[in-house]
């Protein structure tokens, strides 16, 4: 695409950002309802457009993980209808203006909700995430461009067109949902360069994707992706707990963002920690776990830990590492000042979990680890905006500006002061 095209769909999502209602309109519920009603009506089209992409993908040889995240099936056409009534649920109160507050005189002032404005998420091959793109940012009152990994394109421009015609159904204008399916890197990165035209930018995605926005773009951002999450177990943990909340922590969806990657063991606590490990492996998920250990653990693992699970030597290029898949690497570390230097050094800022029986500990922890979330004897998956009664989410922020941990559909608006003056005067008397 070039530079004119770029700036024609640029025009139009302005366009549509103008003509659209104010935010809180039923527009915007409606247009929930026809997202939802359509997915579920034009599901054999979405799917046979996934497939097409599917055998494109296992022609150029892509890894299974990435055909995995790609693939669509009926549990994601049920959870795109979900998606589409929460929106509806959590709108009204999401959209709400702020309490009046009494200032001068008589004045009165109240934060109302506003759009962020254009905004350009660009992902990776997830299908699911244009859904999850489109639904909270429109309903949320903005424009929303989207451009996902060439490698779903025939999946996007099926979604694309449930989008337009979920528009014109809601009464909203074209242009405020535009899935790009023809932008080539040269036209990402000149629309990386029109700050002037794109209010916020959301990559969702890898370390490298973000930090090639980063480098690239001067659009203000709303950075959620890679998670390279750790777990410390204390020495006055309860090791049953522990194995609990880390097998919890990695293996339900391991390429997921609050995937578990790192457990930092108290030697202290190490030998319980393993034999209770030990007596799960016989279990069909946990088997499937992948340990990497470092040589402080080699010779003091269970024989049947060994046997059961694929041990292998931790390198110094685990750490930091985001696995993807069912790898998780085991350090043992002298106690908490260790395990804060190692997440300092090493942590994403995403999620980072401590399971203790001492409450100072926990506190201690907390106030010297930084993260999006830090998680006290809990697993690390708990971090999820409808698991925290926080509500539905468009990705998890590790920002430290506008919004960090789940961007939910508040996190989608910023906010102006109404100021109800009165008739009242600062400096001049009347």
């Amino acid at each position: 695409m070039n530079d004119p095209a770029i700036d024609q769909l640029l025009s139009a999502a302005r366009a549509a950002l103008r003509a659209a209602p104010p935010v809180g309109d039923e527009a915007y519920l409606r247009f929930a309802r026809s997202v939802g009603a359509l997915v579920r009506h034009r599901w054999s089209e979405i799917v046979r457009a996934n497939e097409v992409d599917l055998a494109a993908g296992h022609g150029r040889g892509l890894p299974e993980p990435l055909l995995h995240r790609m693939r669509l099936t009926g549990a994601h056409r049920d959870r795109v209808a979900e998606l589409a009534g929460t929106v509806q649920r959590e709108l009204v109160a999401a959209t709400r203006p702020g309490p009046v507050f009494q200032g001068l005189g008589g004045a009165t002032a109240r934060q109302v909700p506003r759009p962020l404005g254009v905004v350009l998420m660009i992902y990776e091959a997830r299908p699911t995430v244009t859904v999850d793109g489109t639904l909270l940012p429109v309903c949320a009152g903005n424009a929303v461009l989207l451009r996902g990994g060439t490698e779903i394109a025939a999946t996007n421009a099926a979604l694309g067109a449930v989008f337009d015609t979920a528009l014109a159904e809601s009464g909203l204008p074209a242009g405020l949902v535009q899935v790009l399916t023809d932008v080539d890197r040269a036209g990402l990165r000149h629309l990386l360069r029109r700050d002037d035209a794109i209010d916020v930018l959301i990559p969702r995605g890898s370390p490298s994707l973000v930090d090639a926005c980063r480098i690239s773009s001067r659009i203000p951002m709303i950075v959620g992706g890679g998670g390279v999450n750790h777990q410390y177990v204390h020495r006055s943990a309860d090791p049953d707990l522990a194995v609990r909340l880390v097998l919890d922590g990695k293996l339900p969806e391991p390429e997921g963002c609050t995937a578990l990657e790192m457990v930092l063991l108290d030697d202290a606590v190490a030998d319980a920690f393993l034999d209770r490990l030990a007596r799960r492996v016989a279990e069909p998920d946990v088997a499937r776990l992948a340990l990497r250990v470092d040589t402080t653990l080699a010779d003091r693992l269970p024989a049947g830990l060994r046997a059961g699970l694929d041990v292998r030597p931790l390198t110094d290029a685990d750490d930091g590492r985001e696995f993807l898949d069912t790898t998780l690497a085991v350090r043992t570390v002298s106690g908490l000042e260790q395990a804060v230097a190692h997440i300092d050094r090493y942590g994403s800022g995403h999620t980072e979990g401590i399971v203790t029986g001492d409450p100072r500990v926990a506190d201690e922890f907390c106030r010297r680890v930084d993260a999006a979330a830090l998680v006290v004897n809990g697993s690390v998956r708990l971090h999820d905006g409808p698991t925290l009664g926080l509500g539905t989410e468009i990705v998890i922020a590790t920002g430290r500006l506008h919004v960090r941990g789940p961007v939910t559909l508040r996190s989608l608006t910023t906010r102006s002061w109404r100021v109800e003056g009165n008739g009242v005067t600062r400096f001049r008397a009347a």
